[in-house]
């Protein structure tokens, strides 16, 4: 089976085509893939097939790396299409591609870069279901109550204001209780920030990851609700792993634009390959 690993700011995917799988692609598999010692190693799985709808490219699937599966990946998201268009699934400058999350639409800005239009964020949604119109809550986590902002952007965002403490704070401790409070029963990603004119510094603790170095929709989350609380579009994100620019429309129309590139590409070894049929 044939694979590439690719990255984004540090969030790395290993992308396989669906056509390329002998078996279903299970939660057990997914964790042997993308375990760092006794697979290939990797934030996750982007697995593209053949759309039988015209209008899309492709339909992605996204994988946490701990098995379950993601609606949307903005880093992911973007690996997905440079590689459709490196592979010559298109040639055109913008198409669509069809997610659990719904359609995205991206723009190829040059062989490294695009713009996505990542849908219409919303402060209401399934993820939250007991929430304010507004999105806003407070929560209690690692001793202390933490007031959000909910944002919907294709996944549950959980986006807190984190001020001057935002470098200090032990994500470790506090992300877990937070994902999986019980106010979201799909969980959530959580995202704190930091906001200074139009830029925001961010760090994000993953659903089904914990914190990771950088996640395009984490990042849209946190622009969104320092949007919502007066910031400028566009938004530049700092995070750990590098920089992306969100544009938000007044009716939250999120734009991501932002880099990804090709780490390796391999074929997994008729051991590995055998250890994978045995797995359930």
């Amino acid at each position: 089976m044939k694979f590439e690993k690719w990255q984004a700011l540090g969030n790395d995917y290993i992308i396989i085509e669906a056509a390329d799988l002998p078996w279903e692609l299970t939660q057990q598999r997914v964790q042997r893939i993308c375990d760092p010692h006794f697979g290939i190693g990797s934030d996750g799985i982007l697995l593209l097939s053949r759309s039988e709808d015209p209008e899309y490219v492709a339909n992605l699937r996204i994988f946490n790396p701990d098995g379950s599966e993601a609606e949307l990946s903005g880093n992911g998201a973007r690996e997905a299409i440079l590689y459709l268009r490196r592979h010559g699934w298109t040639d055109a400058e913008t198409f669509s591609i069809m997610t659990a999350s719904g359609p995205v639409t991206p723009t190829i800005t040059s062989a490294r870069t695009c713009r996505v239009a990542m849908g219409r964020a919303s402060t209401t949604s399934k993820d939250y279901p007991d929430g304010a119109e507004d999105g806003r809550g407070t929560l209690s986590s690692g001793d202390r109550d933490w007031k959000f902002q909910h944002v919907s952007i294709g996944n549950p965002q959980c986006a807190i204001e984190a001020g001057a403490d935002l470098e200090e704070l032990d994500l470790g401790k506090i992300g877990p209780g937070i994902e999986r409070n019980s106010i979201f029963p799909n969980r959530t990603n959580v995202s704190f920030y930091r906001v200074s004119g139009s830029r925001v510094r961010a760090r994000i603790f993953e659903r089904g990851v914990g914190e990771t170095l950088s996640s395009g929709t984490g990042a849209s989350g946190a622009a969104v609700a320092a949007f919502l609380n007066g910031a400028p579009s566009p938004i530049t994100v700092e995070l750990d792993g590098g920089e992306l620019k969100v544009e938000i429309s007044d009716d939250l129309d999120v734009t991501l634009t932002g880099w990804a590139e090709p780490i390796a590409a391999g074929e997994l070894a008729p051991e590995m390959m055998a250890a994978l049929a045995d797995l359930d």
